[in-house]
């Protein structure tokens, strides 16, 4: 069972990093975007800055959904609320 759950976690981590290091990726090239002339156009790459924040917001969802999925108390200890009393003994 651990097993599975450290591959979700791995799995998790290696899915929120590739979408933060592409949301990078797209705002440095955001940033040193450049025209014909090879003047930084701060206008022309306003896609690539649209990526970077897409991206951003998914590599956040990622990681939050992982996180809140890993914090969940384990199934198969559950409590039944509509179960019997467990009879004692009475004490003397």
């Amino acid at each position: 069972m651990k097993e599975r759950k450290s591959k979700k976690i791995l799995l998790v981590i290696i899915a929120a990093a590739a979408f933060a290091a592409v949301a990078l990726w797209q705002f440095y090239v955001f940033v040193t975007f450049k025209d014909t002339t090879g003047v930084v156009d701060v206008q022309g790459g306003a896609m690539h800055l649209w990526l970077a924040i897409g991206f951003g917001v998914a590599a956040f969802i990622v990681a939050l959904l992982g996180a809140s999925s890993f914090m969940r108390y384990d199934r198969n200890d559950e409590m039944h609320i509509t179960s019997p009393p467990i009879p004692r003994e009475p004490a003397l």
